[in-house]
């Protein structure tokens, strides 16, 4: 995890006057490697491939996308399984999805700042969605795909350097 760090090893010290040690260079941090996320249609997830899987594929992509967004930006601590063991064993509850969506909607919005993108993802959105069809699996994805386009070119899984 050092890799994601700021390193400071190119300071050069020097002895300040009552001994201590005094940095002379400004830090530089290294670059952020992450991982390209795949691109996915926001309608093909919300509707058609939940409808043909009678609603399976949403929590396999639910899954996923916190496994890439782990992947994407290791300063997040995200936990995939977990994620999806709170709409599969909470999910009667209510309350346990909603704050599950709202914390989705907090790690897109981190990626897009890691990302170098202006945050257009709002937590509270992705929360309140769900009462509306449950579009906020479509607004989620489409807020990914923000994400993947401001890597043109990369394929999924491949290392993308991050912005901050």
């Amino acid at each position: 995890m050092s890799e994601t760090q700021p390193s400071t090893a190119s300071h050069s010290y020097v002895p300040g006057p009552a001994g201590e040690v005094v940095a002379t260079g400004a830090p530089v941090a290294t670059q952020l490697p992450g991982l390209a996320m795949k691109r996915r249609g926001p309608v093909a997830v919300w509707l058609g491939l939940t409808l043909i899987t009678l609603g399976i594929y949403q929590l396999v992509w639910y899954y996923k996308i916190h496994k890439e967004l782990q992947e994407f930006d290791r300063r997040q601590v995200l936990n995939p399984g977990g994620s999806l063991m709170v709409l599969i064993f909470l999910g009667w509850t209510l309350i346990a999805p909603l704050i599950s969506f709202r914390n989705t909607g907090k790690a897109i919005a981190a990626a897009q700042r890691a990302a170098g993108l202006p945050v257009t993802c709002s937590p509270a959105t992705s929360m309140w969605l769900t009462f509306v069809f449950g579009l906020n699996v479509w607004y989620m994805q489409r807020q990914l795909n923000l994400v993947v386009e401001a890597f043109p070119g990369a394929a999924p899984g491949t290392p993308v350097t991050l912005s901050a």
